[in-house]
C-alpha cells in the first residue's frame, strides 16, 4: 500500500452543502465503494485548502479514481499527492527500506504525535 495526502478545495456548491451538513464530506467517503482505500484522516484546515485527507492506497490509478469519485460527491476539486516516507528518500543502498524505516513519527509541538 501507498500513503496519498489528498488537498481538497470546496466547490461553492460543496460549502453550502458542508454547512447544511458538517459531516457530509465524511459522508461522501463513506459512499464511495473502492473497498482497496483506506482513509487514514480527514483533517478541515485553515488556509488555502478546506479539507486534508491521508489515505491508503494499493496505487496511483486506485488513489486517482477515489479521489475523482470523492471530487464528485463532495463537490471539491482535489489535488492527489504522493506522500513517500523520509526514511525511503535517505537510502542511499536503493533497496526497499526494512519496515521500521517506512516511517518516523516526528512530534508535534505540544508532544502531539
Amino acid at each position: 500500500m501507498a500513503t496519498y495526502i489528498q488537498l481538497l478545495i470546496l466547490t461553492p456548491e460543496g460549502r453550502a452543502r458542508t454547512l447544511e451538513d458538517p459531516e457530509f464530506v465524511l459522508k461522501a467517503q463513506q459512499s464511495i465503494s473502492i473497498t482497496a482505500v483506506t482513509v487514514l484522516g480527514t483533517y478541515g484546515v485553515l488556509g488555502q485548502y478546506d479539507f486534508i485527507n491521508i489515505v491508503d492506497a494499493p496505487n496511483e490509478s486506485v488513489a486517482a479514481k477515489f479521489s475523482i469519485e470523492l471530487g464528485v460527491k463532495a463537490g471539491a476539486h482535489i489535488t492527489t499527492l504522493p506522500a513517500i516516507p523520509i526514511a525511503r528518500l535517505e537510502n542511499v543502498h536503493g533497496g526497499d527500506p526494512s519496515p521500521t524505516e517506512t516511517s518516523r513519527a516526528m512530534p508535534l509541538e505540544g508532544g502531539r504525535n
